[in-house]
């Protein structure tokens, strides 16, 4: 129970940074002069609905008890930490100036809550592994009917 309170509530804290921290903590560039928007503006886009889904597996990692699941969970979220951590890395990236908002305060705070996200569960998805290890069924033999005699 404790495990499940403290890794449920960790993802819905982790996806709501994610999702709207771009949006209303972390700055991210204002449009430029001609009205077009930067890159980093779909950054901060795609992060939302990212964010959300951490927080919609957090809030399920809280009503499911069953260990298997909460590790599927686990492995999932530390999966989705990392489409988290490519959005700005990889995927879209932003601006291309070092001095701009959204290099300086953004995606240093979106690496950080994102490399939190993909060790957190990653290290939560290895102790339920480790907690209680999943049995392998044993298999029984085949068993082959005899052959009525013949008398």
């Amino acid at each position: 129970m404790k495990n499940r309170m403290i890794s449920g509530l960790g993802a819905v804290v982790m996806g709501s940074l994610i999702a709207f921290g771009p949006q209303f903590f972390f700055e991210i560039c204002k449009p430029m002069a001609n009205g077009r928007w930067m890159k980093c503006h779909w950054t901060g886009q795609a992060e939302i609905g990212v964010g959300l889904l951490i927080v919609a597996l957090g809030v399920l990692l809280l009503l499911f008890s069953s260990e298997k699941v909460r590790l599927g969970l686990s492995l999932s979220l530390a999966f989705t930490g990392g489409l988290a951590l490519a959005f700005p890395h990889a995927l879209i990236g932003g601006c291309e100036m070092a001095t701009m908002p959204c290099r300086k305060v953004a995606f240093p705070s979106l690496t950080v809550i994102g490399v939190l996200t993909v060790v957190g569960f990653a290290v939560n998805a290895f102790y339920l592994h480790r907690k209680r290890p999943m049995q392998v069924p044993m298999q029984v033999p085949m068993q082959i009917p005899m052959k009525a005699r013949q008398s």
